[in-house]
């Protein structure tokens, strides 16, 4: 009942924020939403619907700048559990039954050949005929894995999808979770074993367990599952950021020593809502507050230090060396993170960001000949006019959910 009551004051809260905005900014936001919902339906879904079911089975692997398939192209784990996700979470928010098909062939087609049935977890990539090719068990790839099935039992109530997402996050807990210092490692062989890699821990793999446990957390209430969600979070807040700097910390060893100088703006001010998203769910007043302090600071910096000229957020800076490459994903997380402040704060200079941001992504970023968005833009605000639109790591995962969160903000 507590916790219900905090989350309950926690969504009153929100009304809240959102109802004391001005006019103004009521008629920006109303803007900015149907904008992005009109990209989402017609230009995102719409051509990944179009263009990446794979006739043989699943999906293509492989699609380059004009969605033509490469034959033969691997599938990739990261991108199909996405697209389970993906496609998931469009049939609970917009109730297209185009996309609940779609769903139910990327969980079916997940689960039937990217589950390990002899050791447990989900391989990193599969042969374009659907058999085993790298069986590693990436701890990146298996909390995607997580992510995608919850949704999917969240969006159609499918109770396979659910055991199959609970079943990975045992075997994670079980070889994955550091118990001594905490967090997540990252790679080992298919039967679990720990491989020997520089960075064991890592920001990127840590950052997106925690929102496996959160969308997992959402649909079943296991007191052990909230104990590790509240553990991620600590670990998230304290060992991966940098409360000195409000940068993340990208590679570590098993005892959180950072490794390398890189701040990385695009998984900054996407972990600033990430992990209020976390709190919220995990349902503790106390927690909640500090994630909404330490969100507000990270996109203080990534405002100040991230974005160009142009309003685009740039890639990361290395060793002091800024790479002003502009990537389809940080925009899209630029948006979102830079809406959370401004509810969190109240400041206008947040959704000023965000809106700039997406007039970039309009004018810059959206492929108006062939579709859905391009990879990447160059400094000189040029497009990678060839650049792929599907393989393991791009995908329509960060567009849709920037979409479907505008739509859950501002409903």
């Amino acid at each position: 009942m507590m916790k219900q009551l905090i989350i309950i004051i926690a969504a009153l809260f929100a009304v809240a924020s959102w109802s004391s905005a001005t006019p103004e900014e009521d008629q920006i936001v109303a803007q900015l939403k149907q904008e992005i919902v009109k990209d989402l339906k017609d230009n995102i879904l719409a051509n990944w619907a179009k263009h990446s079911p794979d006739p043989s089975g699943g999906f293509y692997g492989y699609l380059n700048y004009a969605w033509t398939p490469r034959e033969g192209a691997a599938k990739g784990g990261i991108l199909n559990a996405r697209l389970v996700w993906t496609f998931s979470a469009a049939y609970r928010m917009l109730g297209d039954e185009q996309y609940l098909t779609l769903a139910n062939r990327a969980q079916r087609y997940f689960i039937d050949h990217f589950i390990d049935k002899e050791y447990g977890g989900s391989y990193y990539t599969l042969t374009a005929a659907g058999a085993p090719l790298d069986s590693s068990k990436q701890s990146y790839q298996n909390a995607f894995a997580i992510y995608g099935l919850s949704e999917h039992y969240r969006a159609t109530g499918n109770q396979e999808s659910l055991d199959a997402a609970i079943a990975i996050y045992r075997k994670m807990i079980e070889h994955a979770w550091d118990p001594v210092h905490g967090g997540f490692i990252e790679s080992f062989t298919r039967e679990w074993k720990m491989i020997d890699i520089p960075y064991p821990k890592q920001m990127n793999n840590n950052l997106h367990c925690l929102e496996a446990l959160t969308n997992l957390y959402r649909v079943w209430k296991d007191e052990g599952l909230r104990k590790y969600l509240r553990e991620e979070i600590d670990v998230m807040s304290h060992k991966v950021l940098n409360q000195k700097r409000w940068h993340e910390e990208l590679f570590f060893t098993m005892d959180w020593v950072n490794q390398r100088d890189i701040d990385s703006y695009g998984h900054d001010i996407e972990f600033s809502w990430l992990l209020v998203e976390a709190a919220e769910v995990l349902g503790d007043e106390e927690i909640l507050k500090d994630t909404e302090r330490i969100a507000v600071n990270v996109a203080r910096v990534q405002l100040e230090e991230g974005i160009d000229a142009n309003g685009a957020m740039m890639y990361e800076k290395t060793d002091g060396h800024l790479d002003t490459r502009l990537s389809w994903w940080p925009q899209n997380e630029t948006v979102v993170g830079f809406l959370n402040a401004w509810h969190l704060s109240g400041e206008r200079k947040y959704l000023d960001a965000a809106v700039r941001n997406w007039e970039w992504i309009k004018k810059y970023m959206i492929d108006y000949e062939y579709g859905e968005w391009y990879g990447n833009v160059s400094a000189d605000l040029q497009p990678q006019r060839r650049g792929v639109k599907a393989d393991q790591w791009r995908c329509p995962y960060h567009n849709t959910r920037m979409g479907l969160e505008v739509m859950t903000r501002f409903p």
